[in-house]
């Protein structure tokens, strides 16, 4: 999928709904705060596979919010500077 604002006037159907992209920023980043808390207390148990576990999803998260942050403004020059709610 490439990384750009969808198609102007475009609503979303069935086959091809419209992304959520704030909330999924929201959830990116609640990932990435609880990945990195619970690898900290894995790390401070002793547990480190599970903890460099998390910081691999800790990672991810981090990468996924980037991704969504650079779709969201594509889709903000692509709209003229229109805000979005935060389920569209």
């Amino acid at each position: 999928m490439p990384i750009g604002a969808q198609p102007p006037g475009r609503r979303g159907t069935v086959e091809e709904p419209y992304s959520p992209l704030n909330l999924r920023l929201i959830l990116a980043l609640f990932g990435f705060v609880v990945c990195t808390v619970l690898a900290v207390l894995l790390f401070r148990a002793g547990w480190t596979v599970p903890g460099w576990l998390l910081v691999a999803w800790a990672a991810v998260a981090v990468v996924d919010a980037v991704v969504v942050q650079l779709r969201r403004r594509a889709r903000r020059r692509a709209d003229g500077g229109r805000d979005h709610s935060l389920f569209e």
